[in-house]
């Protein structure tokens, strides 16, 4: 089996190429629609609208929402963070988080806590894993306000005892924000039987959407202040804000033609089946991480039980500084991956790997063993050439 020319494993960032129906969307969209959904009268109005109905149905039913209504359109996962935590946290409020956060998480709550509104206190991950203790993480529920954590390290792919911390959190009496950016699409996500207040997540990685769509799902009966105020398309004679959803959280034009693309992603992974995605993912991360035990100076972080972690898998090369891999594997292999800290300081100060970060692999169950394969390759000799190069510099 001849090795690809070019390898994408970088799905953690963003998913590519796309599933053909999603351009089809699009191209649809603006063929029989493409008016400005909920503004005006005519038919092309009225086509986006309905366009943009049955993507938010579609989700619904892919992601266990009783109600289409308690999804939210957002740009990307970061405002849907930003939207349930500016508006759930309360002043003066102790906010639980992990060290395993994003910076849509950690962000936040920091510009709140230099304002003096909050309190953070965050639970650290094993250092190796990068797991979560669950009974620390309840210990720290008891008298906080609000709780964030992360379904699935983006970072490592260790996936999180989610229902367990949302049950936690519920006995403690605090609000739950979940951040399902690595896990909706590649793992099954029933958000509305996790218990969380509010579950974030982008549109653009495992869902297979286009860049700038995103979700955020509501529960029922939770109460989140606006983070943005403005023209719905409905009741238009008030200058106050809508009180019902999705409306009330969704001021401006909304990205029709993204929404659409998602909506038919939606579609793509539910006749293709979540539970079988999770499969071919688990079985693509157990050839690699096998084939990565077999190369020494290897270091590889994250849990080996590919049924505790999404397609991702970070690593290290010896002393070789994770940008300079990341380079030689794009340059001379043609495998794509992301270096650094991505976006997840806190996550490598946790496993030991800041400043300097790690090389992040992440596939998509459309990824071949032949990608797989290709990857170790190029691991590989990276490993080889930096041995041989140390032992030299020491002769």
């Amino acid at each position: 089996m001849a090795a690809p020319t070019e390898v994408y494993l970088d799905h953690a960032a963003t998913s590519w190429p796309k599933p053909p129906v999603v351009l089809e969307a699009i191209q649809r969209y603006f063929a029989e629609a493409g008016g400005n959904t909920g503004r005006s009268g005519h038919r092309r109005s009225i086509a986006a609208s309905r366009a943009v109905s049955l993507a938010r149905e579609s989700l619904a039913e892919l992601l266990g929402a009783s109600s289409p209504d308690d999804l939210i359109f957002t740009k990307n996962a970061t405002e849907g963070l930003n939207l349930a935590i500016y508006g759930l946290v309360t002043p003066g409020a102790r906010v639980v988080t992990t060290s395993l956060e994003h910076n849509s998480v950690m962000r936040p709550l920091r510009h709140l806590e230099q304002r003096g509104r909050i309190d953070i206190d965050v639970v650290p991950a094993d250092g190796q894993t990068g797991e979560l203790e669950l009974e620390r993480f309840a210990k720290a529920l008891r008298g906080a306000g609000l709780a964030v954590a992360t379904h699935a390290s983006n970072v490592t792919g260790a996936i999180l005892p989610t229902a367990a911390l949302a049950a936690a959190a519920r006995d403690a009496g605090v609000p739950f924000i979940l951040d399902a950016s690595q896990s909706a699409g590649h793992v099954p996500l029933a958000v509305e039987a996790l218990g969380a207040s509010a579950v974030a997540m982008p549109g653009h990685k495992g869902l297979l959407g286009p860049t700038g769509t995103g979700l955020l799902y509501i529960a029922p009966g939770v109460e989140i202040e606006p983070l943005m105020r403005g023209g719905t398309g409905s009741l238009s004679e008030l200058e106050v804000q809508p009180d019902f959803a999705p409306d009330r959280y969704e001021s401006g034009t909304l990205n029709g033609m993204g929404i659409v693309g998602l909506g038919a992603s939606a579609d793509f992974l539910r006749e293709t089946g979540i539970e079988q995605i999770q499969t071919q993912m688990a079985a693509l991360g157990g050839r690699f991480r096998e084939g990565l035990a077999t190369i020494p100076g290897v270091t590889v972080f994250g849990p080996f039980d590919t049924a505790r972690n999404v397609g991702i898998v970070s690593l290290n090369v010896g002393e070789i500084p994770s940008a300079t891999v990341s380079r030689l594997l794009d340059d001379e292999w043609g495998v794509m991956t992301r270096a650094g800290l991505h976006c997840a300081p806190a996550a490598h100060r946790s496993l030991g790997t800041a400043p300097n970060g790690t090389v992040r692999f992440s596939w998509r169950h459309a990824t071949t063993e032949a990608d797989i394969d290709a990857a170790l390759a190029a691991v590989r000799s990276i490993a080889t050439r930096e041995r041989a190069e140390a032992a030299e510099a020491r002769a």
